[in-house]
């Protein structure tokens, strides 16, 4: 007996209220198990899990689940007075178990409690399994743990939890490489049905199926994504072979259409010829039949021609030719012998000058974010976990992009974002400048808060692009996160063209190997 897919997309459609289309008439399946949702960066991902999960609410057709649905998003955004008891998300029922310990039994209380009577416990395990040495303490403020750190606790409680689907996106986020370890554990081990969007090579390997969103439709490969990388291949090479014998048939189809013609016309002058001592009555009726034999030749030559092209265009349709983002990073024109910042690690100082390339490394929970947040001079930023530990700016420019991408702002539009950082550029141009970076049309007038992950990135990166003056030295916290892999390509090649200051934190230690990095700071 066939087992039931776990979710089921029917004719589904999404448009944004300003009229662009981010899902057309999608039909698919989810299937149980452990399903890799990939695609390239806006190619409405995180659209589709917000429709699924009930975020949003499809302009037409329509979502069936087998059972509820739970959701780690792409921006994890506690608020300031949150604790890890509300990353968990069992605040609720955690709130009524102790209001009914306190001796409080309004009915409400032991409706929210249910069966998790025992749920205080069954937390801190979840806490002391994912073996991030924070305790088991429910009240610790999320304040004090690192992106990576919240990441992995958030999955925990979709753990704790136990729905039966779950959606994560972009989960490996923020993470090193022991937290890596720990997520990836718990994928192999998931109970029920989970969904993993992302964009990350190693996660892809622990799934049972690949969906990929392209173009608006959805293809499932049974397998980890290397195995679909190497169907795709052998696809792909199998297409280009079709556009290259269908190009030399239109090309045969074209040259015999025009030597085709050709003949027809020597043939017509002939006639003419033929026909000057002829009576006019045999003349015309020659005349008449080899017009009417050139117009089938000519039909004959023509519609093969036009079915050659067909063919081809029909097979050069099925090439998969993406479009990735331009990132050209203007010269702030720094000399070699300029001072740009101190890195003061345990009483041991790092200078950077000139154009160098610094990596910060260390594990989750470290302080790298602070460090860089100090360099920056980002106002509330906490105390330093590390001993005299500190980073300061010697020069004034300095373009930041943040690890949670929050330098946007979510009520203004993505062309309001970027202007404040470039008041003199015209609309028009930074329109034109924004297009490079594959943000277009009405995406330009959209709300921050509308943008995928990905998008997010593109749009404070060509913020930093647009700045006026360009900035001296750029500060990188985890700037591959929600990257599709051309787009990490891109990234790279402006990075190790730039020609000013760098200083970067990344656990995608393959970015960094491409970097040509002249300094590597490990924090302990």
């Amino acid at each position: 007996m066939p087992i039931s897919p776990s979710v089921v997309l029917n004719d589904l459609s999404f448009t944004w209220p300003d009229g662009t289309v981010a899902l057309s008439h999608l039909t698919t399946a989810f299937g149980r198990g452990r399903t890799g949702l990939v695609g390239r960066n806006g190619a409405g991902k995180s659209t589709l899990v917000r429709l699924v999960t009930g975020r949003l609410h499809p302009t037409s057709g329509s979502v069936t689940t087998s059972g509820p649905v739970d959701h780690l998003p792409q921006r994890l955004q506690p608020q300031n007075d949150d604790a890890v008891a509300d990353l968990l998300r069992i605040r609720p029922t955690l709130t009524a178990l102790r209001a009914i310990l306190d001796g409080d039994a309004a009915p409400e209380h032991f409706d929210a409690v249910g069966d998790d009577w025992d749920l205080e416990e069954r937390a801190a395990a979840a806490l002391d399994g994912i073996g991030l040495g924070i305790g088991a303490d429910l009240e610790r403020p999320a304040s004090t743990l690192s992106g990576g750190q919240a990441v992995l606790v958030a999955v925990a409680g979709i753990r704790l939890r136990g729905l039966p689907i779950a959606f994560l996106d972009e989960p490996t986020n923020n993470l090193d490489r022991r937290a890596r370890s720990m997520l990836l554990d718990m994928v192999d081990d998931w109970p029920g049905t989970l969904v993993v969007v992302s964009h990350d090579r190693e996660l892809l390997e622990h799934v049972d199926e690949v969906a990929e969103l392209r173009a608006g439709a959805m293809t499932v490969f049974g397998g980890t994504f290397s195995a679909f990388e190497e169907h795709l291949a052998v696809q792909q090479a199998a297409v280009e072979r079709e556009v290259r014998v269908a190009e030399q048939r239109h090309r045969t189809e074209k040259r015999q259409r025009i030597e085709a013609e050709t003949k027809i016309a020597r043939r017509a002058r002939s006639g003419v010829k033929a026909a000057e001592g002829m009576p006019k009555i045999f003349a015309n009726e020659m005349r008449k039949r080899g017009e009417q034999t050139a117009g089938r030749l000519r039909t004959g030559y023509a519609e093969d021609e036009a079915a050659a092209l067909a063919t081809k265009r029909e097979a050069e349709g099925r090439l998969r030719a993406d479009e990735s983002i331009h990132v050209t990073l203007p010269d702030p024109d720094v000399p070699a012998s300029r001072q740009i910042a101190t890195i003061r690690l345990r009483g041991r100082d790092t200078i950077v000058q000139g154009p160098e390339r610094i990596a910060v490394a260390g594990d989750n929970g470290i302080g790298k974010t602070t460090l860089l947040e100090q360099l920056v001079g980002v106002s509330g930023a906490r105390e330093h976990p590390l001993p005299d530990t500190t980073a300061v700016p010697h020069v004034d420019r300095i373009g930041y992009l943040p690890q949670r991408k929050d330098s946007l702002d979510d009520a203004l539009s993505v062309l309001e974002n970027v202007r404040r950082d470039a008041p003199h550029v015209p609309p028009a141009e930074v329109r034109n400048r924004l297009a490079k970076f594959l943000v277009r049309g009405d995406t330009v007038d959209r709300p921050a808060s509308a943008l995928s992950g990905g998008e997010r990135f593109r749009v404070a990166l060509a913020s930093l692009v647009l700045a006026d003056p360009p900035p001296q030295l750029l500060v990188l916290d985890e700037p591959t996160n929600d990257l599709d892999l051309t787009s990490v390509d891109q990234l790279v090649d402006a990075l190790r063209a730039y020609r000013g200051a760098l200083v970067v934190v990344s656990h995608d230690e393959a970015f960094l190997d491409r970097l040509d990095l002249t300094t590597r700071i490990e924090l302990r």
